[in-house]
């Protein structure tokens, strides 16, 4: 849709990063938020001529109303062209909607004389808030919802495939008790799972209630009709959640809402993204090499963790923005100031930052393949993690200072299987419990690991 040369463009999304983001153009640009103030004003119309009370408004002709439903089905980069044109005489991008949907109606004869009905009793924000929901609502199920459920089921299976496979854990960065990949795997899955459906299910709000919030134009015009019931019958017939309680504007408390629950998604994959960067320093991960790609400008060998380098960079920015708007758009002065406007504009610009960013840690996991001997390498050498089990064993018979006994021989100290076994050897344990504690290995000890990994998530298709 672009007629710029990405090459050309200011914004990194829309030019470097323009075909991963490619889904969301129609839905975020200006060109969509332009298609969806047409859809409202068009319904608004059609839901006006429904009302059998406002008898100066005919009821409208199956041909009619088909037209203006096409109107918004057919709208195009011409329309929104036609658009810019009105506002560059208006100055007021919603007051160029108007005329639009004016002139396009105003080619019909039998709606010819209606056209004052366009736009009745509104207010600009009654569009534009309209708008700005249903753009959000589209994005959300149609583009963002659909990558974030992708990486979620990936984690999962790669989860329940690699449930078994022991790994050492690192606590503060050192040795700790081990686990397996697997679970590690479940744990950011099930995290992710978690603010995958609080965004899912946050209210997306709007309102219709004119210029302060109070219809105080529709009362004027027709004072019989229950105008809050007849303004929230249009919003939830529109698929949105009606706010009777606003000023001029919706308050834009849903959005922070919807934003912050976007970011702690993203925060916990930015974890991710470091954490598997920092396991494939350690080799626990191969990444696969690319023909013809190069990995640095001097060292031929290199092969780096692009991806999720890319990944943990765009989600930063992504946070950033929704945590500004998240911080912002519920702050107006009195009944309304117009703040709002210009940051309601980067709605697109942090999701598109999303969407890079879930594509770019997609693509890293593709080309990743588990290292099962380095894994087992490092985990084989650290004997000194069965000090926990041995030292909870001394303290379950009654052992004086096991934990201190067990710190003495172990802290600071790589031990080998040797080391351990003549430490278990000087215990005045039973010999049955003994006996069990020499069974142990770092690849045993995982308590529920596997269990947890194999455990199924509430993934619905």
């Amino acid at each position: 849709m672009s007629q710029i040369d990405p090459i050309l463009a200011i914004s990194a999304t829309d030019g470097r990063y323009r075909s991963k983001v490619e889904a969301l153009a129609p839905i975020t640009s200006e060109f969509g938020l332009m298609r969806y103030r047409v859809e409202v004003e068009c319904e608004w119309f059609l839901f006006l001529s429904e009302q059998t009370q406002i008898s100066e408004f005919p009821a409208l002709s199956a041909a009619d109303t088909e037209f203006i439903k096409q109107t918004v089905r057919d709208f195009s980069l011409e329309d929104a062209k036609t658009i810019k044109a009105f506002e560059a005489t208006t100055n007021h991008d919603v007051k160029a909607v108007e005329y639009f949907v004016k002139e396009r109606f105003g080619e019909r004869p039998s709606l010819k004389p209606l056209l004052e009905w366009v736009h009745f009793c509104c207010t600009s924000e009654d569009i534009n808030n309209t708008a700005y929901a249903l753009m959000v609502k589209s994005a959300r199920m149609e583009v963002l919802l659909p990558l974030m459920h992708k990486l979620i089921t990936l984690l999962d299976a790669r989860a329940i495939e690699h449930a078994d496979l022991a790994m050492l854990s690192r606590t503060h960065g050192q040795t700790a008790s081990p686990t397996t990949l697997g679970k590690e795997l479940k744990n950011v899955a099930a995290r992710l799972l978690r603010q995958y459906k609080q965004l899912e299910s946050c209210e997306i709000l709007a309102k219709f209630n004119g210029a302060v919030g109070n219809h105080n134009a529709h009362v004027s015009a027709y004072p019989a009709l229950d105008w809050p019931s007849v303004s929230a019958l249009f919003i939830q017939k529109l698929g949105l959640q009606p706010n009777p309680w606003t000023t001029q504007i919706e308050p834009h408390d849903y959005l922070a809402e919807l934003f912050q629950a976007l970011m702690r998604f993203n925060q916990i994959l930015l974890d991710f993204d470091r954490d598997i960067w920092a396991y494939i320093s350690i080799d626990y991960f191969i990444q696969q090499k690319v023909e013809g790609e190069t990995g640095s400008s001097t060292m031929p060998h290199k092969i780096n963790p692009i991806d999720f380098e890319n990944s943990e960079g765009n989600l930063g920015v992504a946070n950033s923005l929704l945590d500004h708007m998240a911080m912002k758009l519920p702050v107006s002065r009195w009944q309304r100031d117009l703040s709002d406007s210009t940051v309601l504009r980067n709605i697109g610009s942090a999701f598109a930052h999303c969407v890079i960013a879930y594509q770019a840690t997609l693509k890293g996991l593709s080309r990743l393949e588990v290292n099962p001997q380095a894994i087992s390498k490092d985990l084989t050498t650290r004997w000194e993690v069965l000090a926990e089990p041995v030292q909870t064993i001394m303290r379950k018979y009654g052992m004086a200072e096991p934990y201190e006994k067990l710190k003495v021989a172990t802290r600071g100290k790589q031990m080998d299987e040797n080391l351990f076994h003549s430490i278990l050897a000087e215990l005045s344990l039973p010999e049955s419990a003994k006996a069990e504690l020499e069974q142990l290995t770092p690849s045993n000890y995982l308590g529920v690991a596997a269990q947890l990994a194999r455990a199924p998530l509430d993934i619905v298709e």
